[in-house]
């Protein structure tokens, strides 16, 4: 929280403090979710052991993260102010979009499913070969044209074109008019969760830093306390 502290520290502070789910008044028209991994105390000496949890971010509003309880991350997002359209905006896996499926069932009437741009842009030049067709379905994908998007790769004999085309077809309904959107001011990229995904790791990928298991969900909660501006970190600070 501005000062230095090794993981040592960190770990008998988080022992220390006990944080409640943040809870917001404002309702959020959009929400992004993204995965992030920790690493955790092997037993007996054994090494670190990576493993993920998500964070769920309410658009310009707070955000929770959950290690490995799906269920507790719908909870707290139900018991936030959705507004009955909300957009939704997840890279391309698959566990994302099953929570965004669940999300907000008896709040939201529509749910705008996105395929985050950048993320969509990325895996399309991963591709490689001719630069002009990449460019060309850059083009197609931008305006929302999926279906010419997948025939600039047929009869391309190489694994990749092909895995893109699958990618596009698997997610067709996720990819709107992004111009379109963009001039809505609807948002098409995910850089607000991906950025709080970073801040937490900068605290729980100290060097060296193994987290016992029962110690994950209160150092999420602790980080996502500071990155909410919790007036409440204050508080424990002074105690």
């Amino acid at each position: 929280m501005g000062i230095k502290v090794g993981h040592s520290t960190l770990h008998r502070l988080v022992e220390r403090v006990e944080l409640p789910l943040s809870q917001t008044q404002v309702v959020s028209e959009g929400v992004s979710l993204d995965g992030g991994k920790i690493c955790l105390r092997g037993k007996n000496q054994e090494g670190g052991q990576w493993r993920d949890y998500k964070l769920v971010s309410l658009h310009d509003n707070i955000c929770e993260a959950f290690f490995q309880d799906a269920q507790a991350l719908l909870d707290w997002s139900a018991a936030q102010p959705l507004s009955p359209i909300l957009t939704c905006l997840g890279d391309g896996h698959d566990g994302i979009w099953n929570l965004i499926e669940k999300l907000g069932q008896h709040q939201v009437s529509i749910k705008r499913e996105v395929l985050d741009w950048y993320h969509l842009k990325e895996n399309l030049y991963k591709v490689g070969g001719s630069l002009k067709r990449l460019e060309k379905v850059e083009f197609f994908l931008w305006h929302g044209w999926v279906d010419a998007a997948i025939a600039e790769f047929d009869g391309l004999n190489n694994q990749r074109s092909h895995n893109f085309q699958s990618y596009l077809k698997k997610h067709r309904q996720r990819i709107p008019c992004y111009k379109q959107y963009q001039q809505l001011g609807i948002p098409i990229g995910s850089g607000d969760v991906e950025s709080k995904i970073k801040q937490v790791g900068v605290r729980v990928k100290l060097s060296g830093a193994r987290w016992n298991r029962e110690s994950v969900p209160l150092i999420l909660r602790l980080r996502c306390a500071y990155l909410n501006r919790s007036p409440l970190l204050s508080i424990y600070a002074q105690s």
